[in-house]
């Protein structure tokens, strides 16, 4: 009979805890007519714009045929543009577009008011210890194996 692992599932706990944080903002979302993908990358563009797709794919952490579909959509609704590179025409720039701008002026507030509940049911405190070590979690997990 096998044993049952002796660690707990940390992958699953990152998980519910991910879920739970979204259930905060997905309302939002939905009420703007974005899915959590779109608002990601609208949220990269936000931070960084132009960029490109396989950066857009890294930062939204979105597989590239995921990213090809949400970026055609985002394309339709008039969310980003995208357009070849003078340089290299292989290679695309995506852009946020006015349209989306405002979209962000009306959603941020309320995200942002989000999170001041959440910290509020959470505490300060230990908010900012989660942040402290996701980050040093992904530090460590992205820096070369020492053995």
């Amino acid at each position: 009979m096998p044993h049952a692992p002796s660690r707990r599932n940390l992958a699953l706990l990152l998980l519910r805890s991910r879920e739970g944080v979204m259930a905060h903002f997905r309302a939002i979302l939905n009420q703007h007519g974005l899915t959590e993908q779109q608002w990601r990358v609208l949220r990269a563009l936000l931070d960084d714009s132009p960029l490109e797709p396989r950066q857009i794919c890294e930062r939204c952490q979105l597989l590239s045929a995921s990213a090809t579909g949400v970026l055609a959509r985002m394309e339709e609704m008039g969310l980003v543009q995208r357009e070849r590179m003078a340089e290299d025409q292989r290679r695309v720039l995506v852009s946020i577009t006015p349209k989306s701008r405002a979209l962000a002026r009306r959603i941020v507030p309320r995200i942002e008011a989000q999170y001041r509940e959440l910290e509020q049911r959470i505490g300060a405190d230990l908010l900012a210890q989660l942040y402290r070590t996701l980050d040093q979690l992904l530090q460590r997990l992205d820096a070369p194996d020492p053995t």
